[in-house]
């Protein structure tokens, strides 16, 4: 039996008996389920640090049990602007639901990064569509999708004098000459994949050559 002290995020609460909860935590670890025993009392000393969207420092005591004990909980940060608007509250909500389930199937420490990342992004106000697009991009990389933006179809080199089209099959871009997407939307995918969220903000005409990605990333990955 050991202690572990970490960093984490609450993925899903759910009520257990009459005061406790059994909590999905996102960690640099990995994905912990957890007992707050007594969180529902009203002088709980583990309520205040278990808030959704926020980043916590907590200790699990960890038993024979695969279930571990949440004994203490502390909040080092609160993303609370993302309360403020409610399609950014949704977006937040869908990303804390569909990590919950790809951790279900592997869970690996880059989910964390993901996740804290794309709160802060919520929260600091940076446009929805970049998030979105970023976060389902990365998120299906992680995951061990094929996200090809380096060939085509056929296994061809992309070219900078050609355009294409997506192939949703195939997960790869096709030739197409009235394709929309061309170089720049070659460029930005790329970027998107490499790179922190924060740095998305400073690419020139963003708005102009992120819709066909953000095409791609949601018919694509959105079900990941």
């Amino acid at each position: 039996m050991k202690d572990l002290r970490t960093k984490a995020i609450v993925l899903r609460r759910t009520n257990y008996g009459e005061s406790d909860r059994i909590l999905n935590l996102l960690t640099p670890e990995g994905k912990v389920a957890v007992l707050a025993r007594g969180v529902r009392k009203e002088k709980s000393r583990l309520a205040g640090g278990i808030e959704p969207f926020s980043v916590t420092d907590v200790v699990i005591h960890q038993g024979r049990s695969s279930l571990g004990t949440l004994t203490s909980a502390k909040m080092l940060r609160f993303f609370g602007n993302i309360l403020s608007d409610l399609d950014r509250l949704e977006l937040a909500g869908t990303f804390l639901k569909r990590l919950d389930r790809a951790a279900e199937q592997v869970s690996i420490p880059e989910h964390y990064s993901l996740l804290v990342q794309s709160l802060n992004g919520l929260n600091m106000n940076l446009p929805i569509p970049v998030i979105s697009t970023w976060f389902n991009l990365n998120l299906a990389s992680i995951s061990g999708e094929t996200v090809n933006f380096l060939c085509d179809i056929n296994g061809e080199d992309l070219s900078s004098e050609r355009r294409y089209v997506w192939d949703n099959a195939e997960l790869a871009l096709r030739p197409d000459p009235r394709g929309p997407i061309s170089a720049n939307e070659i460029k930005l995918a790329r970027f998107l994949l490499a790179n922190q969220l924060s740095w998305a903000i400073k690419v020139e005409r963003l708005d102009q050559h992120l819709p066909p990605i953000t095409q791609i990333a949601n018919t694509s990955f959105q079900n990941l």
